[in-house]
């Protein structure tokens, strides 16, 4: 409520006006105020990978990380994906892991894809590794030990059966050059990349970390994946 005063003087009449410390209530007052706003753990993860350029790609090589799939009994790491990322999967008469048929609902495309081992038709199923090994050879795992990148190579965490053309079109590209074309599924990708990075400590490009932020953005409540066996 506002006070007025009254002034009499010489020159005349002053009016002049005193705001109460008890403002009057506006009903049709549109202000609101800002909400208070938490990062989701993605983003919180994010904020702890060092960003700086890359590094050369000297000496990169699939042999760097081993180049080849780890065993676990006669069953190897592309089977074990392919078993855990597939539905209706059928093994090959006599095993319990070499995986010969599948249906994938692919995370990249969107697509769903009839997997069938075979000339010709395996590689319409790919195993991605989820940050590109040259990715990760320039943000920092050549200063891992040969046994950490061959761990990284064959990580659970890092590995997803995906559509092999999508496959082929992102490469070695990171999160700035590449996201899947399956726009749902670009949260959950960028944060995977970021787990692996973490796990490995990997650091991230200027780029690359503007444009993972910029995906989360869209998913306040993004977490982390838990992801080992």
């Amino acid at each position: 409520m506002a006070v007025i005063l009254f002034v009499i003087s010489l020159g005349g009449i002053f009016v002049s006006s005193i705001q109460s410390s008890t403002p009057t209530p506006d009903n049709n007052s549109t202000a609101t105020q800002t909400p208070n706003v938490t990062s989701s753990p993605a983003i919180e993860a994010l904020g702890k990978l060092a960003v700086k350029g890359r590094a050369p790609k000297t000496g990169y090589d699939r042999e760097q990380f081993g180049g080849e799939w780890s065993r676990q009994g006669t069953c190897n790491m592309r089977d074990k994906i392919l078993a855990r990322d597939m539905a209706n999967v059928v093994y090959r008469s006599g095993t319990d892991c070499d995986v010969i048929r599948g249906t994938l609902n692919d995370p990249y495309t969107g697509k769903t894809i009839q997997f069938v081992r075979g000339q010709g038709t395996s590689d319409d199923v790919q195993i991605d590794h989820v940050v590109a090994l040259s990715n990760a050879w320039q943000t920092g795992a050549q200063q891992l030990t040969q046994e950490q990148r061959e761990q990284l190579y064959n990580d659970p965490l890092e590995l997803l059966a995906v559509d092999g053309p999508a496959n082929n079109q992102k490469g070695d590209g990171d999160a700035a050059t590449w996201l899947p074309p399956n726009k749902s599924y670009r949260c959950r990708y960028v944060a995977r990349q970021i787990a692996v990075k973490l796990k490995y400590t990997l650091w991230v490009t200027p780029a690359e970390h503007d444009a993972i932020q910029r995906v989360l953005g869209a998913c306040p409540d993004q977490k982390l994946p838990n992801i080992s066996w």
